[in-house]
């Protein structure tokens, strides 16, 4: 009893400081380096086809203008596929992307492949 006593102890003291060395990152982001404004970014694991919700509505506008940069949610680091929506309705998908702990990932024009209306 004694000794359980002492872990529950332990473990309050220990996870409050946890949650805080894990909240002081600043997550992961995107940075829209394409000319235009995007209106849908889904991820995938890369190769799979298995699209995550619409990340662009963590926008308080659900938009992301170039050179706007945007917090990304539920996304774990790993290599992901994106599949990039505009406003007219025009659909991308940029493979591979490799997605850091507490870092920026973008891509630009030049990275959009199989463009269609």
């Amino acid at each position: 009893m004694r000794h359980a006593l002492i872990a529950i102890c332990l473990c309050s003291m220990v996870l409050p400081y946890q949650a805080m060395a894990q909240s002081k990152g600043k997550g992961i982001r995107f940075w829209n380096l394409t000319t235009a404004t995007i209106s849908g970014l889904q991820l995938s694991p890369a190769g799979r086809n298995e699209w995550g919700p619409n990340q662009t509505l963590n926008d308080k506008d659900k938009e992301v203008d170039h050179d706007e940069r945007l917090r990304i949610t539920g996304v774990e680091p790993g290599r992901y596929d994106a599949k990039v929506s505009y406003p007219d309705n025009r659909q991308c998908v940029v493979r591979d992307i490799e997605i850091r702990a507490d870092a920026v990932f973008s891509f630009a024009d030049k990275d959009l492949k199989d463009c269609s209306k």
